[in-house]
């Protein structure tokens, strides 16, 4: 078996992937995955029975193109023009609906155009407006007519059967008006024709605006890296770009550069801020035999280190590879409205097939049997279907909208309530991403102002994060800085300063230890620790002053956001890249029960797998190491001040970085899908009554059918169907 990831060409919404993959499936020795959103199809083929080109030309008589192999490089984005067929379209849908129906409401008649005067000229101008609708909106019929043919019938099956049954039945009355019987100038439904196209086209650009982004946000995602790097050749020191770079290399990394390529430090200590891959802000110490990662950057101290794996070895290579497999091993969710046309449709033409022989044999009469059949497309085909789904999720989308949600995808809104475990990412999403000051110990005799004035101005010659949450906090408390002489940095120790005469050391227990500063403090050491502190310890002439505990803080009102997520019997847990005893502290400070720490971007992705065994996953992240995982979930949720990818990753985005945003969006789907359910009913209960009476079932009683009571279904359908939706507007969160 060989497998291979295609380009593909011509997919313009989920009935285009669900019918390719469905059509490729069905090819013996080939199975597919294919992806609407990366536009590509993850194929294995059997490569003894087929070659690459077989299954090109099967992609190709399923009415798509193969572009080749998708290497997932970065595309220049096309110019769209859907917006401006939109517009169109919508002109011309109004020009349709005045033509058609000005008369009924006392607005002014076009006189050339007057369906009592000139009843030809009346049909034929909405003929050719319905022709012009149409062609515009080729693509639905097209791929209506395209799972159709491969017996997977969908929402664009449905609705290219309600356009055609109302565009045949209206050319037919068109015709009888041509020879004279005006009778059928109120038997046309061109205007039908027009309303459906333009309500479907309008409903796919909505969701389709954001189809593009994690494509978009995995190609920029391999620009993380550094496009030249300095390697030692012959003893000297060259430029060279990242292609030149073999395995093998010492690759030279400066102060305040980034990693090229994934290798081993052979000489030089410093700290790594590896906080894109990990999510974690502190920097990580890096020495020899210690491994660097591709993308990470350099803070302090210069380090030479041996390239080990290049371009698609690497780890950022690896992520990308993932997210886009995460991708394309995402089940498809399948619409109520797809599933209830793939039996209502077929068995709507079945009973149209049959009542059209019936009348033939019984009436003998061929005009008959095509009105019957014809009658019974047009009164059966719900119109007001097409409006139900995609309807209530506009209006709740616009919901969410206003409560800083953007939702990107109907089926995350759909299934949000039906959550069973929501995980949430620590740094950046739990807590704020920013390390701050928590805590301060003073053993000196000096106020805390003075002793953190004397911190700060030695912290603020330093580019460490932990030294910049100093310098921050003296800022944030108007503390003017001093004079230093005689500054020098430790390289994953600390720093040594002098103030007025003064020696002072700042740093780690080592560099204590290593100048022989006793710390006894044990109580105030432990304390800090519990509570997922980073710990600075300060002395001065020899004698500890202070111990300083900096932390990544919580958002104030995520312990509030956790309650109400418990409350729903929904479980919480809290993954995390970093240490245990942190993540402890922090989820008993929030309330969360469970925990996962110490797990990579890989393992991050394992894990929500597991848990989508007991049912749907939410993920909430905000660092590329939550990509993975993201689209691993069946709903991923990013925080706005996230990175790109993750953001783009995700299929919802909480714009005003307010978890709270989560609850909101379960109660607003639960609603939705209770409107979407009532639609349903409203889309079909007018249209099914009406079904007999079209059969003409109750001929016999003097009661047959007339297009115009089929014309009112449909009408009131729609008009239910919209009301109905527009209740979504007043939804209460409690």
């Amino acid at each position: 078996m060989k497998k291979v990831l295609l380009k593909i060409g011509g997919m313009t919404c989920s009935a285009c992937s669900s019918g390719l993959e469905k059509y490729l499936n069905k090819q013996d020795g080939v199975t597919a995955s294919v992806n609407l959103v990366m536009n590509n199809a993850s194929i294995e083929y059997d490569d003894e029975k087929l070659t690459l080109e077989d299954v090109e030309k099967f992609v190709s008589k399923a009415g798509f193109e193969s572009l080749g192999i998708d290497r997932l490089e970065k595309e220049e984005k096309k110019k769209a023009n859907e917006k401006y067929k939109l517009i169109a379209l919508a002109v011309l849908a109004v020009i349709t609906l005045y033509i058609s129906m000005s008369h009924m409401i006392g607005l002014p008649q076009i006189p050339f155009l007057d369906m009592s005067i000139y009843p030809l000229n009346y049909a034929i101008s909405l003929f050719v407006l319905a022709v012009i609708v149409m062609f515009i909106g080729k693509d639905i019929l097209k791929n209506g007519f395209k799972n159709l043919i491969h017996l997977t019938p969908n929402m664009d099956t449905l609705v290219t059967i309600g356009v055609f049954a109302s565009m045949i039945y209206s050319i037919y009355s068109t015709y009888k008006i041509f020879n004279g019987d005006y009778s059928y100038t109120g038997k046309l439904y061109f205007e039908s024709v027009a309303i459906i196209i333009t309500f479907i086209k309008i409903g796919k650009y909505i969701e389709g605006r954001n189809k593009d982004k994690t494509k978009e946000a995995l190609q920029e995602l391999m620009t993380i890296t550094p496009n030249l790097a300095v390697i030692l050749k012959n003893g000297k020191e060259k430029t060279v770009t990242l292609d030149e770079i073999n395995k093998g290399d010492i690759v030279v990394c400066k102060p305040g550069e980034k990693i090229a390529v994934d290798g081993t430090v052979t000489d030089g200590i410093t700290h790594i801020d590896e906080s894109f891959i990990t999510g974690e802000s502190i920097p990580v110490k890096r020495q020899k035999g210690d491994k660097v990662i591709a993308g990470s950057i350099n803070y302090e101290g210069s380090i030479y280190y041996e390239a080990e794996k290049i371009g698609k070895e690497s780890t950022v290579s690896e992520i990308v590879r993932m997210v886009a497999e995460a991708t394309n091993t995402k089940a498809p969710i399948s619409r109520v409205a797809d599933k209830i046309s793939g039996i209502f449709v077929p068995i709507v033409i079945l009973i149209a097939i049959l009542s059209f022989i019936i009348w033939l044999l019984i009436s003998k009469d061929i005009t008959v049997a095509i009105n019957t059949f014809v009658s019974i497309l047009v009164v059966a085909c719900p119109c007001s279907l097409g409006l139900a789904t995609p309807l209530a999720i506009v209006i709740s989308s616009g919901e969410c909208t206003k409560r800083g949600l953007l939702v990107k995808s109907s089926e995350a809104l759909e299934n949000a309530h039906k959550v069973k475990t929501v995980v949430l990412d620590k740094t950046g999403t739990i807590t704020k991403g920013k390390l701050t000051v928590s805590k301060i110990f003073n053993y000196s005799d000096m106020s805390e102002e003075e002793l953190l004035k004397c911190i700060a101005s030695i912290e603020r010659k330093s580019e460490h994060p932990i030294a910049m949450a100093i310098v921050n906090e003296a800022v944030k408390r108007n503390i003017e800085f001093i004079e230093v002489q005689n500054f020098s940095a430790i390289a994953g120790f600390g720093v040594l300063a002098n103030i007025a005469g003064d020696n002072f050391i700042i740093g780690n227990k080592k560099l204590m230890d290593k100048n022989n500063i006793e710390v006894n403090v044990n109580n105030d050491l432990n304390l800090l620790i519990e509570n997922g502190n980073s710990i600075l310890f300060v002395s001065k002439n020899g004698k500890l002053l202070a111990l300083i505990g900096v932390k990544d803080v919580i958002k104030e009102n995520i312990k509030e956001v956790v309650r109400k997520i418990k409350e729903k019997n929904i479980e919480v847990l809290m993954l995390t890249g970093d240490n245990e005893k942190t993540a402890e502290a922090i989820a008993k400070e929030v309330g969360i029960d469970k925990i996962k720490a110490n797990v990579l971007p890989s393992e991050k992705a394992q894990v929500v797998k597991d848990l989508k065994k007991d049912g749907l996953v939410m993920m909430c992240g905000d660092g590329i190491n939550d990509s993975v995982s993201l689209v691993t979930a069946d709903i991923g949720v990013s925080v706005s001040s996230g990175t790109d990818i993750a953001m783009d990753s995700s299929n919802v985005v909480i714009m005003n970085d307010n978890l709270d945003r989560i609850n909101d969006l379960i109660i607003i789907s639960k609603k939705t899908i209770i409107n979407i359910k009532e639609n349903l009913f409203w889309a079909f209960i007018y249209n099914i009554c009406m079904i007999p009476i079209a059969m003409g079932i109750l001929s016999s009683f003097g009661i047959t059918m007339n297009p115009m009571f089929g014309a009112l279904a449909m009408t009131l359908s729609s008009i239910t169907v919209v009301l109905n939706a527009l209740r979504l507007r007043n939804i209460k969160i409690k």
